[in-house]
């Protein structure tokens, strides 16, 4: 799992350089497509995380009726709204090579 509370990862929206993105691959389309995957399983960890955690707090009742505010089911969704968003997190690791991928269409070329 990424650790998202000590990333690098802007929480702004920046500018990034377009040759920067598409170095690795010399193909902007087949970055983008990357660190698209890497940012749906980034958002997928975070997601799991968090129910995770607010289900700690849950209390079970059978009256719809009766809704409750817990404190620290508040404080962990704000924590989680304030972290860098997962294509920001993708892309900070596309660009510190943190990311493996691989061509499955070169492998088969060559086999």
């Amino acid at each position: 799992m990424i650790d998202v509370k000590n990333s690098e990862a802007p929480i702004t929206t920046t500018t990034i350089d377009k040759n920067k993105i598409d170095a690795p691959t010399d193909n902007i389309y087949e970055a983008i497509s990357i660190i698209s995957k890497r940012a749906t399983q980034i958002n997928s960890d975070i997601k799991k995380e968090l129910l995770e955690k607010l289900d700690e707090f849950a209390t079970y009742n059978d009256s719809l009726e009766e809704i409750f505010e817990n404190k620290e089911q508040i404080e962990v969704s704000k924590f989680y709204e304030r972290l860098p968003k997962p294509h920001a997190l993708a892309i900070e690791e596309w660009l510190n090579d943190k990311i493996y991928y691989r061509n499955t269409r070169d492998e088969e070329i060559k086999g």
